[in-house]
């Protein structure tokens, strides 16, 4: 018997019910923000995902060689993919050019609880503005989208990488170091951060107060910590837009250090508390990859990704009821010569936007019935040969067991009130 590969799931009819459910609520979200919704591929040329991301991402690809010898990848995270296309296509279009994606990403790591090998995310990226409204819409989205999911328990947290790589220039790390630093912090290896930083030969005093700008949390007076002052102007202005935007919960946390290396400025983090140690359901930020994906000038750019899988967890963990679009009409036919009877009357309910299915079975009524219930359908319609003469069809309540004659004329508007 063949067995799923480790850290991938299959999904139930009744799980994909709710994971279309909530996948349409974050869609119409974006769409009400002015978002618009691309589609990109599952794999993609390795140096594409290799090129600029943190070293954490790059141990952790599908690798492999196609039939023509190309060095090819499966997506661990989907902003590159949407750099690349803008580069190569969209690139003329007017801006801010404000886009939004879904699909799986495969990352090669141990499965755990919210944590899987084919995992899915819903991103969002502002393409071509730099400026804290830019941010602060980003935010808003994401912020937005777990509220219309019904979502109450999540901590919005924000940060400033920025600052760090100031740092790290003042010190004259190469871009290549930089990058294990900034990923040592990002996973909170403070002993490895000060090994490396030894290695590096940066001095005591800078180490600690790099340290200890991790610690920064609260509101606007924690930057008054922070010695680079554009930072201060920054967050002033941000903090307003959130407000405007309606967001209204929010902290600054310093220590928000995305592992990707191509974030820049703001960064921020999402975490739903109720879900542990893998409590981060959303991450994004500023950044600019257009120059290193060929792009012939610096293009702003501001995104997030929503780990959906963990999305959904947290509004179980919450007990949000999850909305489910059940079948609404089960058509049987009792006797051979209404059957074909019965599936014009389904046919004319699904043409007339009703959920209908007919029993294909040839089963017993008794049997039928039976089934309808497993299913959850709404309502049985009864097709007999006698009612049929009358030109009416026999319409059972599955939840109360109440039946009635309904002219099949009139079957459509009584199902629809």
């Amino acid at each position: 018997m063949f067995q799923r590969p480790r850290g991938t799931r299959d999904f139930s009819p009744e799980e994909m019910a709710g994971r279309r459910w909530a996948l349409g609520v974050l869609q119409n979200v974006a769409l009400r923000h002015g978002f618009r919704e691309i589609q990109l591929p599952t794999f993609e040329e390795l140096e594409l995902f290799t090129k600029k991301s943190g070293p954490g991402i790059v141990e952790e690809l599908y690798a492999f060689k196609d039939k023509g010898g190309r060095d090819l990848a499966l997506r661990p995270e989907m902003t590159a993919q949407v750099m690349r296309f803008y580069v190569n296509d969209l690139s003329k279009r007017p801006k801010p050019l404000k886009l939004f994606y879904f699909g799986p990403c495969f990352r090669y790591e141990n499965p755990q609880a919210g944590r899987f090998r084919e995992f899915f995310q819903f991103g969002a990226e502002i393409i071509g503005s730099k400026t804290p409204e830019t941010d602060a819409e980003a935010i808003s989205l994401a912020y937005h989208q777990l509220r219309a999911l019904g979502l109450n328990k999540f901590d919005v947290r924000i940060g400033f990488i920025g600052i760090y790589r100031e740092l790290l220039r003042r010190l004259k790390l190469s871009d290549q170091d930089s990058a294990i630093a900034l990923h040592l912090l990002d996973k909170g290896d403070v002993d490895g951060f000060r090994r490396f930083a030894a290695k590096c030969k940066v001095p005591e005093k800078m180490v600690e107060h790099t340290l200890s700008l991790r610690e920064c949390k609260g509101g606007p007076e924690v930057l008054e910590t922070v010695s680079i002052g554009p930072a201060r102007d920054y967050f002033a202005e941000l903090v307003d837009a959130l407000t405007a935007l309606g967001v209204d919960r929010w902290q600054i946390d310093l220590g928000i250090i995305r592992g990707l290396d191509y974030y820049t400025g703001m960064v921020f983090e999402i975490d739903a508390p109720a879900l542990g140690a893998e409590k981060q359901i959303c991450g994004g930020g500023s950044y600019d990859l257009v120059p290193l994906l060929g792009g012939e000038e610096d293009v702003f750019t501001t995104g997030f990704a929503l780990g959906f899988d963990r999305v959904l967890l947290a509004l179980e963990k919450e007990d949000v009821k999850i909305e489910d679009t059940p079948l609404e009409a089960y058509v049987i036919a009792v006797g051979e010569t209404v059957r074909k009877k019965s599936l014009e009357i389904t046919n004319r309910l699904r043409e007339s936007g009703i959920s209908a299915d007919f029993d294909s079975m040839r089963r017993s009524l008794s049997k039928a019935l039976k089934y309808a219930s497993l299913v959850g359908a709404r309502y049985a319609v009864i097709v007999g040969e006698k009612e049929l003469l009358k030109g009416v069809v026999t319409i059972r309540d599955m939840r109360s067991g109440e039946q009635k004659e309904v002219g099949i004329s009139e079957l459509v508007g009584h199902l629809r009130a």
